[in-house]
């Protein structure tokens, strides 16, 4: 069992990694900061922390992650695990984006743990992202690691820099989808799994 302590290691900064602390000071100060007060003496090497967590997607190994979490198992119906929450960063602004994710597949000989696909969710979450292309590696991954007859992946999220800046719409959401195998081809597949996972912005 990984302890708190492990899972720590496992988003620090690489031992090569440069220092962002004085850069994130830099800044600070460029904006009209003093960054002498109280409230700030910290903060440059509390975002270092951060980024390096919220990107550590970047340097994630997904074969290691899922620990050859594959079963043989007899069952050709679908798998869903629906309400994946996830936080990632849009690239454009380093703002984030937030919401739940979708992942369905169809077993063609072997399942996969069902923790695990979660954390293929967050490998590509933590990395500076847009939300179109974060829907499609995760499809792309789950192909590739489970070989399912096929795999479908619906991403719902709400973005920061609409909300915040922009355009300032609070209550917009953005709908992706990603379809492979059975799912692209067969109508009947795609259906079943969209009307199972629903799409219920409200919720978000």
């Amino acid at each position: 069992m990984k302890t708190a302590q492990s899972k720590v290691k496992l988003f620090q900064a690489p031992p090569e990694a440069r220092p962002i602390a004085p850069l994130v000071r830099q800044m600070l100060e460029l904006l009209g900061e003093d960054t002498g007060r109280e409230g700030l003496t910290r903060t440059p090497e509390r975002v270092e922390k951060a980024l390096h967590f919220l990107t550590s997607g970047h340097r994630a190994d997904v074969h290691k992650i899922l620990n050859g979490a594959l079963y043989q198992v007899k069952y050709d119906e679908m798998v869903i695990v629906r309400d994946i929450e996830f936080f990632s960063l849009c690239e454009h602004h380093m703002l984030p984006f937030y919401g739940k994710i979708h992942v369905a597949y169809l077993p063609k000989e072997k399942v996969i743990g069902l923790s695990k696909i979660p954390r293929i969710v967050d490998v590509f979450a933590r990395r500076l992202q847009i939300q179109e292309r974060l829907t499609q590696e995760i499809a792309q991954t789950s192909q590739e690691v489970i070989d399912p007859v096929g795999v479908g992946v619906v991403c719902e999220a709400r973005h920061f820099c609409m909300m915040m800046r922009g355009v300032e719409k609070q209550h917009s959401g953005a709908v992706t989808s990603a379809m492979l195998g059975a799912f692209r081809t067969r109508k009947k597949t795609r259906d079943e799994f969209l009307s199972l996972v629903g799409h219920r912005m409200n919720g978000l």
